[in-house]
């Protein structure tokens, strides 16, 4: 997968979690492209490209350690 493609990958599940009353966090992600924890700042990386992209956002922008983000138009 190119990058571009996870960065929308990422913001699918986004929008796919939040549809169904769940949060998108970096396990969640990690489980769907089948990533071993221990690679799970590769899962940040897609994740901070997601957001820079502004295509997610932080579920609580002031307390960004919980690690919930939604799409940007939730």
């Amino acid at each position: 997968m190119s990058q571009q493609e996870r960065v929308r990958a990422c913001y699918h599940h986004a929008a796919l979690r939040f549809l169904t009353n769940q949060k998108a966090t970096n396990s969640s992600l990690r489980e769907r492209f089948g990533v071993h924890t221990r690679n799970a700042s590769m899962i940040s990386r897609i994740i901070n490209d997601t957001v820079d992209a502004e295509l997610i956002r932080p579920s609580e922008p002031w307390n960004t350690r919980t690690g919930h983000y939604l799409p940007y138009w939730a």
